[in-house]
Order: C-alpha cells, then sequence, then structure tokens
C-alpha cells in the first residue's frame, strides 16, 4: 500500500512536470515598441533632420544623431514611452505564443521612471491580453530566470540563465554571439522549430 502510495505521487508530480509551460520574457523596448522608428521622427519634427535606420547601424542609438543630448531628453520627455509603435506582428506572434508558453513582458523601467506608468498605459492599450502579474518592470534583468529571453541587449542577453534570443536593432547589428531574428514572423518560425523538434524528441 506505501509503495503504490508512493508511485501515485511519483506519477503525479511526473504529469505536473510535462505539463509545466516553459517560459518566455519579452523587452518591450525595441523588441515589441519601436524605438528606433520614435527616436527617428521625434528627431525629425523638432530638427527637420531624417535618419535613416541605415545610419543607426553599429551605434549606440544617442551616437546615431547629431545631437545625442536631445535623444537623452527625450527618454525623459513625458508622452515619449507611451506613444511609441507597436513592431510588426508583435501583437499577432505573442498571442500565439501563449498558447504553449508562459509570457512574460520584463523592461527595465528604472533607468527612466517616468516610462513606468506610460509603459503600463501602453501594454494596456495594445497587449490588453497579458495579465498584470505577466509584467515585471524591473532594473537589473539578470534577476529573470525565464526558459527564453527575447531582447535585443546583449547586457541583458549576456546574463540570460535560459536560451538568449536576440532582436534585431541598429545597435546590435555587430553582435553575433547570440541568436539573432530580425522581425516577428521569425520569432514565429523560430518558436514553431521548437515545438517541432520537442514533439519529435517525446515520440
Amino acid at each position: 500500500m506505501q509503495l503504490y502510495a508512493i508511485f501515485n505521487i511519483f506519477v503525479a508530480n511526473n504529469c505536473k512536470m510535462k505539463n509545466k509551460k516553459e517560459t518566455i520574457a519579452i523587452d518591450m523596448d525595441g523588441v515589441i515598441a519601436d524605438v528606433e522608428a520614435q527616436l527617428i521622427d521625434w528627431y525629425y519634427r523638432d530638427h527637420g533632420i531624417l535618419i535613416s535606420r541605415e545610419d543607426m547601424i553599429g551605434k549606440p542609438e544617442p551616437d546615431a544623431f547629431p545631437n545625442k543630448e536631445v535623444i537623452f531628453e527625450y527618454l525623459q520627455t513625458p508622452g515619449f514611452f507611451r506613444t511609441l509603435p507597436v513592431m510588426p506582428g508583435a501583437i499577432e506572434v505573442v498571442q500565439e505564443l501563449m498558447k504553449d508558453y508562459d509570457v512574460y513582458i520584463v523592461t527595465a523601467a528604472m533607468e527612466f521612471p517616468l516610462s513606468l506608468y506610460e509603459k503600463y498605459q501602453w501594454l494596456q492599450e495594445h497587449f490588453p491580453f497579458i495579465l498584470w502579474k505577466n509584467i515585471i518592470m524591473c532594473g537589473d534583468k539578470s534577476v529573470i530566470d525565464t526558459d527564453y529571453l527575447i531582447d535585443d541587449h546583449i547586457k541583458n542577453l549576456d546574463f540570460c540563465k535560459g536560451r538568449p534570443i536576440m532582436f534585431n536593432a541598429g545597435h546590435n547589428s555587430n553582435i553575433d554571439h547570440h541568436q539573432r531574428v530580425n522581425t516577428w514572423g521569425e520569432v514565429r518560425t523560430l518558436f514553431n522549430d521548437i515545438r517541432n523538434l520537442s514533439k519529435s524528441e517525446a515520440v
């Protein structure tokens, strides 16, 4: 009887482990929210100089603009984070990922405290299907312990405890030590491949 009870506990725990979803942490700025487009638009609006995305390749974002101090001012300006454009395909692909994974939005908001509430409002508008408990605003992303991290900054990816996935941006174009995805369509393809591989290994 005791062995039977132990066997049942083992089976129950094993089932829980099999049914537990893997986790994905997704950055906001530069991943689901298009910071580059906003900086280009605001700088052109205020200074009449149009910077292209090609001009931003291989440079930290402020260095791509003639007056980098203005870029730092934008990051402290009310409305900047609230009105960021959504990355094409992000909404649809995140919804798809949530069917098979526990998805968390993880953003380093403490560097720009004004962005905290604006980012939350932005998520409520564009990603209302993500629950509040799955939104993490922090200072240091090295505390995040998920199976996957989709981010555009190597300072976060280098300390990822799971599998780092680098979302393409001008500032990381010269980095080659993380797996790169250029679009949300490529994110969809990557995780479809991961799921198919897992299914084949389980057979």
